[in-house]
């Protein structure tokens, strides 16, 4: 389960670094397509859809399998390691490919996030801007009442000449 997770691991970056390198080109999906398609059905030269970039999910799935079951291939008859042979083979093989194609929309929102933030940052500093000149204004109001309410309190209040308090034990007779 430890080697398991680690491929897992391990594919969600490989994932990762697949899309984000398609996103800024796509020349082997784009030469791909010369060779394939005629004149008239090839991409445009501003089109950026790559092999998992901008892709809907099945051709997606389709490529990050078929990427995998290549290198399972090479894997099984250059090297002594049996990758269909067993279960646990079968599991790795599995696991990365699940992997790899979550690792894909992992970039995707990231990088479709970051696109956003690039395009709002001026905006949402404006409002914390904002937000902090409002949040000033604030103190300055609470600060400015509690100073009138101090001065009006010490205006109201006249200080009247009391009896001492030996004079009042003798009014009371006391005294």
């Amino acid at each position: 389960m430890g080697l398991e997770l680690v491929i897992f691991i391990a594919a969600i970056l490989f994932g990762i670094f697949l899309y984000w390198r398609e996103s800024n080109g796509n020349g082997l999906y784009r030469f791909l397509n010369k060779v394939v398609n005629s004149k008239e059905l090839q991409m445009n030269a501003d089109n950026p859809k790559g092999f998992v970039f901008k892709q809907a999910f099945l051709p997606r799935l389709i490529f990050v399998v078929s990427l995998v079951l290549i290198a399972a291939l090479i894997v099984e008859f250059l090297t002594p390691v049996s990758v269909f042979g067993s279960y646990n083979g079968i599991s790795a093989f599995s696991s990365f490919a699940v992997g790899t194609l979550i690792g894909t929309y992992v970039a995707n929102f990231v990088i479709k996030s970051s696109k956003v933030i690039e395009e709002k940052s001026d905006s949402i500093e404006d409002v914390v801007y904002d937000t902090i000149e409002k949040g000033k204004d604030f103190i300055e109001d609470l600060k400015s009442k509690d100073e009138q309410e101090v001065i009006e309190e010490t205006k109201e209040i006249p200080k009247v000449e009391q009896k001492s308090a030996r004079e009042r034990l003798k009014d009371k007779g006391l005294m």
